[in-house]
């Protein structure tokens, strides 16, 4: 049986790069980043009047100059037409560009205008006080974004910043999906006594939609071979395959059989995880790559989340999947040697709580979850505050 660590490394060693292509920034949520992105000027791009006040001189300051004669209102995007001398200020907003030799302002709640004249006071007044100086977030030329990275909103946000209207990002593959089950039906249909609904084509759907990718052919089978093999012979034709449920050892699981009849190689079948064992994984030579997961729901997301994103994360550039270290808030134990992912929710504290379930068919297992913890294959008890590797749901 393959381990975990196995079985990841295996994904690893021939999961291929994705192709890059370029997209409109409005386009960008969600897509990850395939290129290093620089500052194209200094930020601030100018010393920057960090609210409305007095722009003044800290050499009159010093002097005990309190009275300022105001040359003029500077507001944003507009540059000073006379130049300050000693006794003089500017008026000044927020955003404004403030010129030299002014290096400090005053608010204009420490001030009181009369007439072309402002008395000014104030403590603690430091050089260049509420101005935000040239370059102190950033100097031109400096990595702001190091890729791959998914695109967030603060991401994007930086990428208007410096005038990255057009990205380059990885391609999103095509996918296709199939779920299988005589006991499957549709989730709007009406359910008989020992039939169940595809409750896991819905969450590999909103799974695969976190990466803004859409199946480009999603079938449900029953449990014939012959249909198997007619609609995964169709799936094939995409870049990855997810399969889901007819993969264990019974005498419907067709899945392992029909894969390899199609020309799939596989690269493992069975790992040492709970749940998750009966997944297999593979590849049609100059073709799909194949993950085929267990049926059960809490075993689906666990090897998706574990195994299929790890897939897609090395196929984006990364050298693994997101993951933090975080205390768990109990003691965990075990009897069994596999890996074991269980459901976990990140408290108030930062610590992991852990969830009750009733094993990988337990429909109730994830809904207040945030991600999954793991106890490593060696490890048969996590004591109180250890740390865990955590897998939040949506990094």
């Amino acid at each position: 049986m393959t381990s975990v660590t196995q079985a990841l490394a295996i994904i690893s060693a021939n999961a291929r790069p994705f192709k890059k292509e370029q997209i409109r920034l409005e386009d960008a949520m969600g897509r990850m980043l395939a290129e290093n992105i620089y500052a194209d000027r200094d930020y601030p791009p100018f010393n920057r009047a960090a609210m409305d006040g007095y722009a003044i001189m800290q050499s009159d300051w010093e002097q005990g100059i309190r009275e300022y004669l105001v040359l003029e209102v500077i507001f944003t995007a507009q540059c000073a037409r006379q130049t300050l001398v000693s006794g003089s200020c500017y008026k000044i907003m927020t955003g404004a560009a403030t010129p030299e030799p002014a290096d400090m302002i005053i608010k204009i709640e420490d001030a009181m205008e009369s007439g072309d004249r402002v008395l000014l006071h104030g403590d603690h007044i430091k050089p260049y006080y509420n101005i935000a100086r040239q370059g102190e977030d950033c100097k031109k030329g400096v990595l702001l974004i190091n890729a791959p990275v998914k695109c967030t909103p603060q991401i994007i946000s930086l990428l208007a910043t410096v005038g990255k209207v057009k990205l380059q990002v990885y391609q999103l593959p095509k996918v296709a999906l199939i779920t299988t089950g005589d006991e499957v039906v549709s989730a709007d249909a009406a359910v008989g006594a020992y039939q169940i609904r595809n409750s896991n084509q819905y969450l590999l759907l909103a799974l695969l939609q976190q990466w803004n990718i859409v199946p480009v052919f999603c079938a449900h089978v029953k449990d014939r071979q012959s249909t198997l093999t007619d609609q995964l012979a169709e799936a094939l034709k995409a870049d990855l395959v997810i399969i889901n449920g007819a993969v264990s050892g019974g005498d419907a699981d067709f899945v392992p059989v029909v894969l390899a009849d199609l020309g799939v190689d596989t690269w493992f079948h069975q790992v040492g995880i709970r749940p998750g064992k009966p997944l297999l994984v593979g590849k049609k030579p100059g073709g799909a790559v194949v993950f085929a997961l267990p049926g059960n729901p809490l075993s689906c997301l666990t090897t998706f989340q574990v195994f299929v994103e790890h897939y897609l994360y090395r196929c984006c550039g990364f050298e693994e999947q997101p993951f933090q270290s975080l205390p768990l808030s109990a003691v965990k134990t075990k009897k069994h040697s596999f890996t074991e992912y269980f459901p976990v929710y990140r408290g108030s504290s930062g610590s992991l709580n852990q969830l009750p379930n009733n094993g990988s068919g337990d429909v109730l297992a994830v809904v207040k979850a945030s991600g999954l913890a793991m106890q490593a294959a060696g490890s048969f008890e996590i004591h109180r505050h250890d740390l865990t590797t955590y897998y939040p749901f949506n990094p």
